[in-house]
């Protein structure tokens, strides 16, 4: 519970950087896109591909990238607090100063300002589709936010719009972000067009095989787990796992959240230098639990499996936000043997796969370009 003090004091701190911020905002905008990220210290592939895609129509557009984690969030150390204190006026100065600005995920400064009536914020959330209850749907659960900090703090407001990848899952961005379902766009991202590339696809697979050229001798078993703040049952699950595949058959690859720090004993192969979308493209099975990982593997047509080992903690804790079982279109079980067995069966309904990447990926061909036309009907001259 916050102490009525601690919200004193959140709201004393907000009130001072909208002081700061009213100066910022004297600057007169320019037609500059300014794109935000809490993911990582460098742009994703996505954010450089709408740049590619703008300076290409445009090259008077300026684009500007602010990256940078935080790690830990609220309870990192002073150091990184102190950082990402003076990155938040580099924010403030980009934001007051843009006509467009586009994240991909929660970003303080965004929520909790008072911004020009001109300016347009785009939320392009870091995921394909949704899989848990995040935002406003998780409040006061084991891995959520507390409702007082929430509202104190004003998340996921001020956006303008958001991206959905399809209209399927409109009603869980719009309950998660708390927000008028008008304001939720179809609108895949970019990651879409590498899914659908092959050029892409080869050339991803050419550095893989570079790096581990094992790979290229048996079937890729890619095991893409969600991300949990206590892993000790994880840790239990995943040993079961490594030890469950056959490595005269398959090779195991396993990809954590850059956040896990868990390891299982056993000749699995953690790809350090790839990311769990790059892996992707050498993967002939996916097993996944609640990892939104799941859409980007259905739309390359690659079987998945669903080792929900931990069901009860989604379903009496935090919660997911579609009908699990029912919806997920391959084996479910929290059973290691048992996900294996299916694999090992060659059995598989390739049909039920396709219509679930169509239900919750709107399978377009040009996802980077409709981006970048409607970030241009938003700019002025």
């Amino acid at each position: 519970m916050i102490t009525k003090i601690k919200l004193a004091v959140i709201k004393t701190g907000i009130f001072g950087l909208n002081a700061v911020y009213a100066v910022f905002k004297l600057l007169p905008s320019q037609r500059k896109v300014t794109m935000l990220s809490r993911q990582d210290n460098t742009p994703s592939d996505e954010f450089r591909m709408i740049k590619k895609g703008i300076n290409l129509r445009d090259k008077s557009v300026k684009v500007v990238f602010l990256c940078h984690t935080l790690d830990g969030g609220v309870n990192s150390s002073i150091k990184d607090k102190v950082k990402y204190g003076f990155h938040m006026f580099t924010q403030m100065y980009h934001i007051a100063t843009s006509q467009v600005v586009i994240l991909d995920t929660y970003c303080m400064v965004v929520s909790i300002l008072d911004h020009k009536k001109e300016l347009k914020v785009i939320q392009m959330w870091h995921s394909m589709g949704t899989m848990k209850k995040f935002g406003y749907t998780a409040l006061d659960t084991k891995e959520g936010s507390r409702s007082e900090l929430a509202y104190a703090m004003k998340m996921h407001r001020n956006y303008d719009y958001i991206f959905a990848s399809a209209d399927s899952y409109k009603d869980h961005l719009a309950k998660g972000f708390n927000c008028d379902e008008k304001k939720i766009l179809t609108m895949p991202l970019p990651r879409l067009d590498l899914l659908h590339s092959e050029k892409y696809a080869r050339k991803v697979k050419d550095r893989i095989y570079e790096a581990y050229p094992a790979l290229k001798d048996k079937p890729v078993i890619l095991y893409c787990p969600t991300f949990r703040k206590e892993e000790e049952e994880f840790v239990r699950a995943l040993k079961a796992l490594t030890q469950a595949v056959d490595k005269e058959k398959y090779n195991f690859v396993v990809k954590l959240h850059p956040l896990s720090k868990a390891r299982a004993d056993g000749p699995a192969l953690y790809a350090d230098g790839f990311s769990s979308f790059e892996m992707l493209f050498a993967a002939d099975y996916v097993v996944s639990d609640y990892s939104c990982i799941v859409y980007e593997a259905a739309v390359r047509g690659i079987p998945l499996y669903f080792y929900n080992f931990d069901m009860e903690l989604y379903t009496d804790g935090r919660g997911l936000a579609l009908d699990y079982e029912r919806e997920v279109p391959g084996p479910v079980s929290g059973d290691a043997k048992a996900i294996i067995a299916a694999i090992e069966s060659k059995e598989y309904d390739m049909e039920a796969l396709k219509a679930f990447a169509d239900k919750y990926v709107s399978p377009v061909r040009h996802a980077t370009k409709d981006i970048v036309d409607f970030v241009f009907t938003l700019m002025k001259e």
